[in-house]
């Protein structure tokens, strides 16, 4: 694999979509590692990566959401949740983002997430686990749509576990 193309492998659970991300000078803050706001656009990153088709471009076997919205379907996030394990340092080699899905409703998905360091380096380092709940909408009524089978069929490989949160009360 390339630190551009599409890549994929089981874990414990299911499979997971590996999406390099290269970080950004001004992903850093005044401490010198990532700012927690950043990591949202680093996440996002990801997920638009792995879930969004774009004609054209070598995509991930999970990439079966239109970009354009065809027929007038679009998402919401509906929920966000992050847990910083330790700093992220800036590097040049780029992350190694870390999808599943963790729980698929009728029009909701709830999309998994680990950070980890380059792939290949060692010792190897999980940075954060997070997870977000997004739901398919009409984009003229914004009313819930149910998942297209084509969509649960793509996505069903990577079912897996829920994101465990170490630190959750």
């Amino acid at each position: 694999m390339t630190d551009e193309g599409p890549d994929a492998e089981a874990a414990p659970g299911g499979l997971r979509v590996h999406v390099p991300i290269h970080l950004r000078w001004g992903d850093l803050d005044a401490f010198n590692h990532v700012n927690n706001v950043a990591m949202l656009k680093i996440l996002e990153e990801a997920r638009v990566r792995a879930l969004w088709k774009d004609e054209g471009v070598d995509a991930f076997p999970t990439a079966v959401i239109s970009v354009e919205g065809t027929g007038g379907v679009g998402t919401l996030i509906a929920r966000q949740e992050i847990e910083y394990l330790r700093p992220v340092p800036y590097q040049r080699e780029p992350l190694d983002v870390q999808l599943w899905f963790g729980r698929m409703g009728g029009a909701s998905v709830e999309v998994c997430y680990e950070v980890h360091g380059p792939r290949g380096l060692e010792p190897a380092e999980l940075y954060v686990r997070a997870d977000a709940v997004f739901v398919l909408v009409n984009l003229t009524t914004g009313r819930p749509v149910r998942l297209p089978d084509e969509v649960r069929a793509a996505w069903t490989p990577y079912l897996g576990e829920p994101v465990d949160f170490t630190h959750r009360r």
